[in-house]
């Protein structure tokens, strides 16, 4: 079943433009966001309803935390504060919002063109008139003009992650603090056998540097992707996990959910800056064939820490090793 709808979105900034409301004199020369208004005035079909509805009513959310940050950052900042730390976020979002509109509609019906790219952009009401936007270059907006799909789980219609070791699940924990490129987190397996016996013992060791392990949030208890990484002295808190699984082929990614034959995490309270050098106790390894056995550093939820730069390589390493 298709309903038509001819619906708007961008209430809250026409209630504020139009003076709706009773509003003090210091209240009025606080500017508030002035965004177009999002009509819909296409056959919406019943599946994609709900979602329709929620980015409409997001719409409008965005406004209204728009106007309650200006109204709480009165006086911070240079002359472009509110285009850069609100008006250009809220661009960001409301894209999105409008992106996810057509596409909810596209999946049972053809793909309407709401002009998101042109209804993006909100400007600032202000004594009265319209404060005119200046435009952020195309090139300096994130993803180069790709847009951001979203950032929050507001948007999301999975349930919210619990903290267990669960999927088809929405994060909402922000990823946390990211430390200068000179001090990220970065990881090396320095010796590991090539070759072992069924169930022989062996060991694997690690070098860790810019890693303070001391966080180890248990994940089997309530502890995975809860906690925002934390820097101490300008690095990563956290811990490294070993872990050694079978590959069925060595031309071909594996599979990504079978339980690892040997798995430990590392939290000795230890490491800083500097590099040093931790052994991995192995018991052996029950199957014969080959493994890859990898180590890779957590922050105190068990992200891989971030990176400064996109060009940097991320804190883990793996070797293979053969069982017979």
């Amino acid at each position: 079943m298709r309903r038509k709808l001819v619906i708007t979105a961008g209430l809250a900034a026409t209630m504020v433009s139009a003076g709706i409301g009773i509003a003090s004199a210091a209240e009025a020369a606080v500017p508030t966001v002035n965004c177009p208004q999002v009509y819909i005035k296409v056959n919406v079909p019943a599946q994609a309803q709900a979602e329709v509805d929620n980015n409409l009513k997001l719409l409008d959310q965005q406004i209204n935390e728009a106007n309650n940050r200006i109204a709480a950052t009165v006086g911070q900042g240079g002359p472009q504060f509110i285009q850069n730390a609100i008006l250009g976020p809220l661009k960001d979002k409301r894209l999105a919002a409008i992106s996810r509109i057509e596409t909810a509609i596209s999946r049972n019906a053809a793909r309407p063109d709401l002009n998101a790219a042109g209804l993006a952009t909100c400007s600032l009401n202000q004594n009265g008139g319209a404060v005119p936007v200046v435009t952020t270059p195309a090139a300096a907006e994130p993803g180069n003009n790709l847009g951001i799909l979203t950032d929050t789980c507001d948007t999301s219609n999975l349930p919210a992650h619990d903290g267990f070791q669960t999927g088809n699940k929405c994060v909402s924990t922000e990823f946390g603090e990211v430390a200068n490129a000179n001090r990220n987190a970065t990881l090396l397996i320095t010796s590991a056998p090539s070759q072992v016996n069924r169930n022989q013992p062996f060991q694997i060791k690690v070098s860790t540097r810019n890693l303070i392990r001391d966080r180890f949030l248990a994940a089997g208890q309530g502890g995975y992707y809860v906690e925002s990484s934390v820097l101490q002295n300008g690095i990563t808190r956290g811990h490294f996990h070993t872990a050694c699984r079978i590959l069925d082929s060595t031309n071909q990614a594996p599979a990504p959910d079978p339980v690892p034959g040997f798995f430990v995490a590392t939290e000795d309270g230890r490491g800083n800056n500097a590099p040093d050098t931790i052994t991995i106790q192995v018991p052996g390894l029950a199957q014969s064939g080959t493994f890859q056995c990898s180590s890779w550093a957590g922050d105190g939820s068990h992200r891989i820490p971030m990176m400064q730069r996109a060009n940097q390589t991320p804190a883990l390493d793996s070797v293979r090793v053969r069982v017979r």
